[in-house]
């Protein structure tokens, strides 16, 4: 199998720990890709029509896109144990919470790096924000519980969207006002997938 793959994506991220935390590592060869939403390109794109990293290619299927789609592949691949079927939906849900967290943070490092400076919006990218801000709340409130107990997919999730916001928007203080979550990502950053997947390493 071959990984499309750009350390500084959180998605990617997402995939990369995975692998990590299910022995998979060495089944996959990393391919460096560079995509942007103005690329055209970067081979990633004969493989996913929409243009988004990380793609997985396989041997015996079509290529896997989507970091939700290939994380939950990969975890079939040895069990299936990061997605318990006793709590899947708020997994799957918690899942999607960290998604929309890291979508609507690359967006505004896209919005500096893709266009033109007069034509940037302020307004737009603190629009992103909020909604980062508001799933963090939730995240810390009526999520923290799920972040505890067994390794899941919730918690690779979350841990990778708080670290991209480290990497790239640690001007924002996302800790300030929440002390569980805070105290909890001190300790999953440790992890060795969490070390070895450090976007700045």
């Amino acid at each position: 199998m071959q990984l499309y793959h750009a350390a500084a994506s959180p998605f990617v991220r997402k995939v990369m720990v995975v692998l990590h935390e299910t022995g998979q590592v060495d089944d996959v060869t990393v391919v460096p890709a560079h995509v942007m939403p103005l690329e055209t390109k970067d081979a990633a794109l004969s493989h996913n029509p929409l243009g988004k990293i990380p793609v997985l290619t396989r041997n015996d299927g079509p290529a896997l896109y989507d970091s939700r789609v290939i994380c939950r592949y990969l975890d079939a691949r040895k069990g299936g144990a990061l997605y318990p079927e006793a709590r899947i939906w708020e997994l799957l849900t918690l899942e999607a919470t960290a998604d929309g967290i890291m979508d609507a943070a690359v967006l505004m490092v896209y919005e500096g790096r893709a266009r033109p400076e007069d034509k940037r919006s302020e307004a737009w990218v603190e629009a992103q924000w909020g909604k980062v801000s508001r799933a963090l709340d939730a995240v810390d409130g009526l999520w923290i519980s799920h972040l505890r107990g067994r390794l899941s997919i919730g918690q690779i999730a979350v841990a990778c969207a708080l670290g991209y916001l480290d990497f790239r928007h640690a001007d924002r203080n996302w800790r300030s006002g929440r002390e569980a979550l805070a105290a909890w990502y001190a300790d999953f950053a440790e992890r060795p997938s969490m070390q070895a997947t450090r976007p700045d390493a």
